[in-house]
């Protein structure tokens, strides 16, 4: 399905949408579906619905905060975080103090939860960040941080349901970052569709990755990305 092609490059460095379709999520009541800026690859969109009928036989309402995200998208995230527009967490969700980092320290502590632009997972739509509308609070802010996930979290018993559905059916959605593997912390709320993502990740290189960087050129700490770019990929990268 996903074939290592020259012209599959932009799709894995988030340069284009054309493998992508929008998801649409009716509310009661209403006659067609609203309009959504959230995209997935067009081959999860169905795996991913067969998951949320799943989820709604169980009372929940699986929804996705973040789905498909470009290379620019990615890249503004990245460089808010990095001048302190974004706020920048510890491994406890505590502030960093950035200015009493050096400037490779200032990048692992950001690649700790954000990934480098054309090396995100959520470039392919086959990533989802995702929740359980039927307990949103109303005006409730989504974090997206462990503490929503787990004990007695607001989302917890939809990531506990998830972890046992993920292990009755291991060849569809799992969780790329379940563990911490020293790289990008553990994030519950991150899924994947491996059929399709595990070979995207394969095909993702270092090249490609570093000619998306330098054609774009607007990167904050571009070159100390690009002095310590073997360790980014080893270590938040790879999974």
């Amino acid at each position: 399905m996903a074939n290592c092609e020259s012209d599959n490059i932009d799709i894995l460095t988030g340069l284009t949408e054309r493998h992508l379709v929008p998801i649409d999520f009716l509310e009661d009541g209403q006659s067609a579906a609203r309009k959504s800026n959230i995209l997935v690859h067009q081959h999860v969109l169905r795996p991913f619905s067969l998951l949320r009928s799943a989820a709604a036989n169980e009372g929940f309402d699986l929804r996705i905060c973040s789905g498909f995200r470009s290379f620019q998208r990615q890249r503004l995230i990245w460089n808010e975080k990095l001048s302190g527009l974004r706020p920048v967490f510890d491994n406890n969700g505590k502030p960093v103090v950035l200015d009493q980092l050096s400037d490779w320290q200032k990048l692992q502590a950001v690649l700790r939860w954000s990934a480098l632009p054309g090396s995100s997972r959520h470039h392919w739509g086959t990533d989802f960040d995702v929740y359980d509308a039927s307990t949103l609070p109303k005006d409730y802010q989504i974090k997206l941080v462990p503490d929503e996930c787990e004990g007695n979290g607001i989302f917890a018993d939809l990531h506990d349901w998830l972890s046992d559905f993920f292990s009755k059916y291991p060849d569809g959605f799992y969780r790329p970052y379940a563990v911490d593997r020293g790289g990008v912390s553990p994030e519950k709320w991150h899924i994947s569709y491996g059929p399709i993502a595990t070979p995207y990740s394969s095909q993702l290189t270092k090249d490609m990755i570093q000619n998306a960087l330098l054609l774009d050129g607007n990167v904050k700490y571009i070159s100390v990305v690009l002095e310590f770019l073997d360790e980014i990929i080893e270590r938040f990268v790879l999974t």
